[in-house]
């Protein structure tokens, strides 16, 4: 199989209707999965585009890590404040402080949207 030159490569991805593109000044990329993500570190990022759509490509060596869930400290009196203020029982109270990161506001519209 013959080699093909960046410039015939460059020609032939034109007539396939695509186009490529390197992202310059990429530090880091991450791709998420859950329980655990990929971090690349000054990954090459190239951007290739066919019929309108976007695709990314990473070259590099990955670096696996676990992700670790965040512990979100609930006070009691939060708990009181948003059952109090939504109406509704201190354990739905609980659920929606937990949904909205411990943000009072937020669970209080949580809760009386769903009514």
């Amino acid at each position: 199989m013959r080699r093909i030159s960046p410039r015939e490569y460059r020609r032939l991805m034109k007539r396939l209707g695509m186009r490529m593109e390197e992202l310059k000044g990429v530090i880091e990329a991450r791709i998420v999965l859950g329980d655990r993500e990929l971090v690349f570190n000054e990954p090459k990022v190239s951007v290739v585009e066919v019929s309108g759509q976007r695709m990314y490509w990473i070259l590099g060596t990955p670096e696996e890590r676990a992700i670790e869930e965040e512990i979100i400290e609930i006070r009691e009196e939060d708990i009181e404040l948003v059952a109090t203020q939504a109406g509704v029982s201190r354990e739905e109270a609980r659920r929606a402080l937990l949904e909205a990161g411990g943000d009072l506001a937020k669970a209080i519209l949580i809760l009386t949207s769903k009514g």
